[in-house]
This record gives structure tokens, C-alpha cells and sequence, in this order.
């Protein structure tokens, strides 16, 4: 028998799964049409700890048929992680409800 919590993801952000892979984010789920990736190009110290001072924000298309380059819709860079994230879940909710420019 599986707990809740193993059925769920470890982090949601407005109601949709965040997932960390090393210097990789995803964020969205597969099953829709598009996710969000975001990959941590740079950092910067503060402390002990290594911010992301420079992330590459893509929206994908998930169709699995695809080569990795076709399936890339939007991308650019941001100068922060919080800035990547509220970016992509604006370009994700768009293109999930047809409203992609």
C-alpha cells in the first residue's frame, strides 16, 4: 500500500508539479501538452550556499516523437531563479489554455 505523500509530488508551484534533476527543472506534468524546463546555467555564492544567478527557460512540447530541438516552442534566459519560474508558469498556463503567442 503507497502513502499520499509517495502519490504526490515533493514540490507544487500554483498547483502544478516542480521537479529537480541536478542543474534541471521541470515543471508541469508530462501528461499535458507542454511542459516548462529550466536549466541553471550559473551561480553566484551567498554564503554557503550557490544561487542561481543565470537560468534558461524553455516551454517544450512533450510529444515524445519529436527530436529534442522541434520540441522547444519559447526560450530565453533569466538573471534569476524566482524570475525563470514566474515566467514559465505564465508561458505554461497560456499554452495550455490556446492562448500561446
Amino acid at each position: 500500500m503507497t502513502s499520499p505523500a509517495a502519490s504526490k509530488p515533493a514540490l507544487e508551484y500554483k498547483g502544478r508539479p516542480l521537479r529537480r534533476r541536478d542543474n534541471l527543472i521541470y515543471y508541469g506534468s508530462m501528461a499535458d501538452k507542454y511542459i516548462i524546463m529550466m536549466q541553471i546555467t550559473d551561480t553566484r555564492k551567498l554564503g554557503d550556499l550557490d544561487l542561481p544567478s543565470r537560468v534558461s527557460v524553455q516551454l517544450q512540447l512533450t510529444d515524445s516523437d519529436l527530436r529534442s530541438r522541434e520540441r522547444v516552442v519559447k526560450h530565453t534566459e533569466k538573471s534569476g531563479l524566482y524570475e525563470a519560474v514566474d515566467l514559465g508558469a505564465v508561458w505554461l498556463e497560456r499554452a495550455l489554455s490556446g492562448k500561446l503567442r
